[in-house]
Order: structure tokens, then sequence, then C-alpha cells
């Protein structure tokens, strides 16, 4: 059950991954928690991944992909894992599979631009707890204050709408073209490629995961 996971920030990847984790036994696995954990266990590959985002630098494919392989190696991957973030452009894509990492599935979480502004765009938070809600589908009952505290909820840098399309953007320059690798793959016989709708409820999508995967 080796997954990898696509769509726009904010198209529910993530609650998804969280269903899928509970229910087959296998880790997510993101770039940024694998950097995170391999830089504070100090492996070599942590080290040079290190020096250069010390410098600033971006991390090459090659390393990415050889920290990638690192953690699939790992006993808690034995059953499978769930790749998020990664690849998230062609020869990051190329690496992986001259890497020799099967893929068996590629999830498509499709949800217009639009509706991923306003999902973002309306989220609340109160900094102190990280209570969140949601001024359309989960608000709260003063609106600006937060239910338990009646404290100011602010709205997070990453959830305004300039900064929302600055990532959607960046989404469909560099991971789009994902989409037609992983089609192509499908059709060649080399993966499954699943779009799903992510506009539906939480509970239909897993619903919809649950058939395809189980």
């Amino acid at each position: 059950m080796k997954i990898i996971l696509l769509g726009a920030p904010g198209a529910g990847k993530g609650t998804q991954a969280q269903f899928m984790m509970n229910k087959f036994g296998i880790p997510q696995i993101s770039t940024g928690d694998m950097f995170r954990a391999a830089i504070k266990e100090g492996t070599e590959l942590g080290k040079q991944a290190k020096a250069l985002m010390d410098e600033g630098k971006l991390v090459p494919d090659e390393l990415t992909v050889a920290l990638v392989k690192d953690r699939i190696a790992q006993p808690d991957c034995a059953k499978g894992f769930l790749l998020d973030g990664f690849p998230r452009t062609i020869p990051q894509a190329d690496a992986l599979k001259e890497a020799g990492v099967k893929i068996d599935f590629v999830l498509e979480f499709d949800v217009a631009d639009e509706v991923i502004v306003e999902r973002m765009s309306g989220r609340r938070v109160h900094q102190p707890s990280g209570r969140t809600y949601h001024i359309i589908y989960n608000p709260p009952k003063v609106e600006g204050k937060d239910d338990v505290t009646g404290e100011d909820l602010i709205i997070r840098q990453d959830d305004k709408p300039e900064t929302v399309l600055d990532r959607l953007a960046i989404y469909h320059k560099q991971t789009k073209p994902l989409i037609a690798y992983y089609t192509a793959e499908a059709e060649a016989g080399n993966t499954q490629y699943h779009r799903l709708d992510g506009t539906q409820p939480v509970e239909t999508v897993s619903a919809e995961l649950n058939k395809l995967l189980g």
C-alpha cells in the first residue's frame, strides 16, 4: 500500500491521510518532517541537508530521494506509506522511479481554486490554544471571539487570500504536471490513478477511499 497524495494546499489531503493511517496502519511521510527528523538524529544525509538549508539553498532532488529511500526502509513502513508533498516536480518523480520505489496508488484530491480560497481564508484561529474555527462551516458563538476564553481570533498569514493564491499558483506550476505524469504511468500499468472530488463531505471521501484501497 504505497500511496502518493496529490492536491493543492487546502484540498483536504491531511484529513484523509489521518483516516488512511489509522485504517491501514501506515505512516504519512512529509519531506518537511523527514528533514527535521534526519537533522535531529544527525544522520549523514541530515547533516548534508542542514548545511544546505543553513546557507539558504534548496536541497537537491537526489538528496531528497535518498532521504525518502532511507525513511521507507524503516520498520514502520513494512505495510506501506503515504507520501505527502513529494514528489513535487517531474524530476523528483523520475528520481523516485529510478530509485526503484514502486507506487501502488496515486490519489488526487481535486478542488477548484475558488473553493480552496473560501475554505482557507475563512479559517480563524485562537492562537494560545490552537482552536480553529471557520466563519461558514464552524463559526464561533460570538463573531471573532474564542468560544472558551472570549479572546480574539486571528487569521493566520498562510490563510490570507493573497497568500493562498500565491501557494496555489506555485502548486499549479510545479505539481500540476505530475497529474499528467502519473496518469500516463497508470495507463502504462505502473500504478493506479484515482481522482477524488475533494468538495464532498469528509466522510464521503473517506468511504470512497475505503472502497478503492480496501
